[in-house]
């Protein structure tokens, strides 16, 4: 299991790329956080921006079709795509990801 983190401009953008991988069966679930202050530097000068943070949870078969997604709907010229391995968790939780995010016939 992977869980991927990405952050959005509002919440519209980022419950629009839930939708987008729900419907392609690439995630088993998504968490979309309330916003928060971002402060990063772009291109030499350090930059503020409120975000929404999104989790996404997924399996490491899955994660190209993930980026893909997150890429198509991010307005964002360089969005955050990380991914972070699930070294653990409860058997039956990892197992519901699994069966979520697996291809349809």
């Amino acid at each position: 299991m992977l869980v991927v983190i990405s952050n959005f401009p509002d919440e519209g953008t980022a419950r629009a790329a839930a939708a987008a991988l729900l419907d392609a069966r690439a995630a088993a679930c998504v968490n979309i956080l309330p916003a928060c202050l971002s402060v990063y530097r772009w291109r030499g000068v350090v930059e503020q921006a409120r975000e929404h943070p999104v989790l996404v949870k997924t399996t490491a078969a899955r994660y190209a079709e993930v980026e893909r997604i997150l890429r198509l709907g991010h307005p964002y010229e360089l969005p955050e795509i990380v991914a972070v391995p699930a070294e653990r968790g409860l058997p039956g939780y990892l197992d519901w990801v699994r069966e979520e995010t697996r291809s349809l016939p």
